[in-house]
């Protein structure tokens, strides 16, 4: 096949109405799916679409993400997290089709100081970040053509996440806790688009190289907490008049939850910057831009 219908053929975008795939939606070329008609607990639709679509590449956003949830549910997790993408990238394999799978900081424990590198020993705390890694071993072991995107903190002007929820209990509490000991990488949903954008106009221009083989980290600039994210976000909503209730740090033990979150997990993305080219913009400016989005579009 010629390059130049190669690059006629779409690229599917696999998680429904989620927020990566909802950000990836209307790129040109791109296939969306989801549930029903794309089920990673369902062999018989992955193959089905990908016969179906005929994709040049593929970008799997699907995922079991409830952390909480994963732990009683440990069974859907895996299927979602490990099986399906196996079987995906098993197919991609055998049809030689790119595939760019997303995966998570949280396959690592957080004892590090520093941000973390692609290298780092990986040892995922609970059985989302268990069954995610499972996941990343599957894909890079089918033989694919696969680039492995871990990534933290997503957000979007939409949706069910961090700082929406923020707004949402602001809106009526005069007073949030929220946990200032756990540091990460917030990245705004749109901005991993358009890495993942970038990243597939280079395998366009270059075709597959091995150099693009294997893991990277793609989150946002810099780093905070939540109790950091928290404040920043009412900050900004602070602007289009929203209540802005007083925040108060408290430590990881004084909120416990079913999964235990890594204290550190923020993500050094330098080889994504070196291979691709690519860098995400720093959080606290995407920040600005998602809540202006949202008093815009979608106010809570």
């Amino acid at each position: 096949m010629c390059e130049r219908a190669q690059q006629t053929r779409p690229i599917l975008v696999t998680g429904g109405s989620g927020q990566l795939a909802s950000a990836l939606a209307a790129t040109a070329g791109v296939h969306r799916v989801g549930r029903p008609s794309f089920d990673l607990d369902r062999v018989e639709t992955i193959e089905a679409t990908l016969r179906d679509a005929a994709p040049r590449l593929v970008v799997n956003a699907a995922a079991y993400t409830a952390v909480d949830a994963a732990e009683t549910d440990s069974d859907a997790a895996y299927r979602a997290n490990r099986d399906g993408p196996a079987v995906l990238a098993r197919l991609c394999a055998e049809a030689d089709i790119p595939l760019i799978h997303i995966s998570t900081d949280y396959v690592f424990d957080g004892a590090k100081p520093e941000a973390y590198v692609e290298t780092d020993p990986v040892a995922p705390q609970g059985v989302y970040g268990a069954s995610k890694l499972a996941g990343e071993q599957a894909v890079i072991a089918s033989g694919a053509k696969a680039i492995v995107l871990r990534t933290a903190w997503v957000y979007a002007a939409t949706g069910k996440n961090f700082v929406r929820t923020m707004l949402t209990v602001g809106k009526t509490r005069p007073r949030l806790s929220v946990v200032a000991d756990q540091h990460g990488c917030p990245t705004t949903a749109a901005d991993l688009g358009e890495a993942i954008r970038a990243v597939v106009a280079r395998v366009d221009a270059t075709g597959w190289r091995p150099a693009y083989q294997g893991i990277f980290h793609a989150a946002g600039g810099g780093a905070t907490t939540w109790f950091g994210l928290a404040v920043a976000t009412f900050e900004e909503a602070a602007r289009f008049g929203a209540n802005v209730p007083e925040v108060a740090p408290i430590v990881t033990s004084d909120w416990p939850t079913p999964a235990k979150r890594p204290a550190n997990s923020r993500l050094d993305c330098t080889k994504l910057d070196t291979v691709f080219g690519v860098r995400l913009p720093h959080w606290r400016a995407s920040l600005t831009r998602t809540v202006e989005t949202i008093f815009a579009t979608a106010p809570p």
